[in-house]
């Protein structure tokens, strides 16, 4: 989860100037929504040193992690760390460049803990988080790879009143330095470490005390720990989210008060997936009050790597870092994950590669890092590669997308949170069945429902509504689209033409097949399922079924096509893929445009079209790793 080389971690946000081409595009887009990242350990003095580095090596996004509030050495004296953090990011900005500073959420390390009088722990104990039977969150060295022998490692309570006062003051003394964004790394309630995973923490007197004034409940006795069915434990649930979105909206409203437009970004490990719910950090929740999110996403199965991932693996982080970029809604994704970290069958290089692939197809940022360290690359001159591409490209990766024609698929959170295991099959499941058929999907949320505009919205075994999504469900069915129901139906709609439901979900059945055998499970299974489907007929693609698809118009006015193959990738031993041949591309037009073709790492190529009607038809070059083909009416 966390990633410490040095005792100081930096990570610094380098920008060009002349990067900014997409600042005032639609979307409110911003540096942020362009930025390629690299990481450098901040001691003082080296400010100048880091800018060049991360320039040379194409990083248009420096961390510089000091960490003030994470260590309580500088939570009590942050003047040496802020003149550090001030440095940085004039040196960055001499050069046009931008920074942007690390910082913990509520981990908290004092060095030497064992032989110091003053720790955090020893001066205030009725601030740590703490397990139902009392236990204190203090661990020590081993007990995760970045706290050394003899330090004390606490997880701070975000409800004692001390310390979220003086955390606040760090943050607005921070913002105050003329730094571009504060990376906040995380902000989680404890329940990740050995022994914590079921102890849904944290029981502390303040934070019971404000779960009782929120709910009238007393959480160590009238909540019934892990079960879902327990409505007091689901209100536990929500409040646990709650806070910890209340408190990085805190983090934003405090800094933005002294700087307007500095950014504030979390590092969030949890993805779609029930971990959310553990450790209350839920990317849905909080890209409501941030300005964008770092996701060192695990995609549920604890696989960092790039290198040891299978094509089934691959499909599922594309369903994740969709649903990232749907929860966005135009703000920037980052993506903190990890290419190789020594394996001996896979060249770091090609891993390297198939990672950035698999995110800027998607829209995400991709951020170098070697092993599960933040800072440093696998290997530099692959990243200047990739990144000097991506340089290159960034218009066509990075301007807002919307969607054309789109088959509406519905993550509903509130299913996740009480649900997760049968949601998320029935989710991935349809998601990647439309994308191994290649039919322009959406990710639908709560947020977006009353503006989606698609022929057919697909709930999958959502099992959970509240009454304005069921009325804008309604309203939907009502105009004469297609509503479809896998599974449980918690919607109330009666009979109509327009419902069509299947009790038994076919996003669930189409899952379990892939992972029985990925390569050999049939799409045709699903016919029925896939019949009943209106809509997603405006662009039309033909493709092997290892290719993932999106589709999606930028605000340039090109029909986009973004594509990943996957197809050979075997985990551990093979990070190349298997060249897929035959791909075409149909776009409904009535005017004579042009199409064009950019493979991974390659150049431009034009492709020549074929009027059949109202239709032009695109047979496309062989996809090696991946490609974009758009066509300009």
């Amino acid at each position: 989860m966390k990633k410490r080389t040095v005792w100081i971690n930096a990570v610094a946000l380098v920008f060009l100037s002349g990067f900014l081409l997409g600042q005032d595009a639609p979307g409110k887009q911003d540096w942020t929504n362009y930025v390629r990242i690299g990481a450098y350990g901040l001691k003082g003095g080296d400010a100048a040193e880091i800018v060049s580095k991360a320039q040379a090596s194409g990083v248009f996004g420096i961390e510089v992690d000091n960490d003030i509030p994470g260590r309580y050495e500088s939570f009590l004296h942050p003047e040496a760390k802020l003149k550090a953090i001030h440095d940085v990011a004039d040196a960055a900005h001499k050069v046009g460049n931008y920074a942007y500073v690390y910082i913990a959420g509520t981990e908290c390390i004092t060095a030497h803990g064992d032989q110091t009088p003053h720790t955090l722990a020893k001066d205030h104990p009725d601030w740590l988080q703490r397990k139902i039977t009392g236990e204190p969150a203090i661990f020590g060295g081993g007990s995760a790879f970045w706290i050394a022998k003899g330090d004390e490692d606490v997880w701070v309570s975000p409800y004692a009143p001390e310390w979220r006062k003086t955390y606040m003051e760090r943050v607005r003394q921070i913002a105050a330095t003329g730094i571009d964004g504060i990376y906040i790394d995380i902000p989680y309630w404890m329940t990740h470490f050995d022994g914590w995973e079921n102890t849904w923490a944290s029981f502390d007197d303040y934070t019971v005390a404000a779960f009782k004034q929120q709910t009238g409940l007393d959480a160590k006795h009238d909540v019934k720990l892990g079960d879902f069915s327990d409505p007091a434990f689901r209100k536990w649930v929500s409040f646990r989210i709650q806070t910890f979105t209340d408190f990085l909206s805190e983090i934003d409203r405090t800094a933005k008060s002294v700087d307007p437009i500095i950014k504030t970004i979390p590092e969030i490990y949890p993805g779609i997936e029930e971990e959310a719910v553990r450790v209350g950090a839920d990317v849905y929740s909080l890209y409501g009050v941030v300005d964008a999110i770092a996701h060192e996403y695990e995609f549920g199965n604890g696989n960092h790597m790039a290198s040891s991932r299978n094509p089934l693996d691959w499909f599922r982080y594309q369903v994740g870092m969709h649903s990232f970029r749907a929860f966005a809604q135009g703000k920037a994704t980052w993506i903190l994950n990890y290419s190789w970290d020594g394996d001996k069958k896979v060249d770091a290089r090609e891993a390297m590669m198939n990672l950035a692939m698999s995110q800027v197809m998607a829209g995400a940022n991709f951020w170098d890092a070697p092993g599960h360290s933040m800072a440093g690359s696998n290997d530099l001159p692959t990243r200047k590669k990739i990144f000097s591409w991506i340089q290159a490209h960034e218009k066509t990766f990075y301007l807002p997308r919307s969607p054309i024609d789109p088959i509406g698929v519905y993550f509903s959170p509130d299913t996740r949170n009480f649900n997760a295991d049968e949601f998320l099959a029935s989710y991935r499941g349809i998601l990647i069945l439309l994308m191994q058929k290649h039919l322009e999907f959406q990710v639908v949320t709560p947020r977006t429902l009353a503006d989606f505009h698609g022929q057919t919205l697909v709930l999958p075994d959502v099992r959970i509504l509240g009454d304005s999504e069921k009325n804008r469900i309604n309203a939907f069915a009502a105009q004469g689209k297609r509503l479809v129901i896998t599974g449980t139906d918690a919607t109330g709609i009666g009979d109509s033409q327009h419902v069509v439901r299947f009790s038994s979900c076919p996003g669930k059945a189409y899952n379990a097949a892939l992972e029985k055998d990925f390569e050999h499970a049939s799409l045709d299974s699903q016919q029925a399922f896939l019949a009943s489907l209106q809509g997603g007929n405006t662009v039309q693609i033909k493709a092997p079924a290892q290719i993932a698809t999106s589709i999606a118009r930028t605000s340039d006015g090109h029909i986009n096509g973004f594509f990943a193959n996957f197809a050979g990738l075997h985990g551990g031993s093979n990070p190349i893929q298997t060249p897929q041949s035959g791909v075409e591309v149909s776009v409904t037009s009535k005017t004579e445009g042009r199409g064009f073709f950019l493979p991974f790492l390659g150049e431009v190529q034009t492709v020549k079209g074929i009027r059949h009607g109202d239709a032009i038809s695109y047979a496309l070059p062989p996809i090696t790793r991946g490609a974009v083909f758009w066509y300009e009416p």
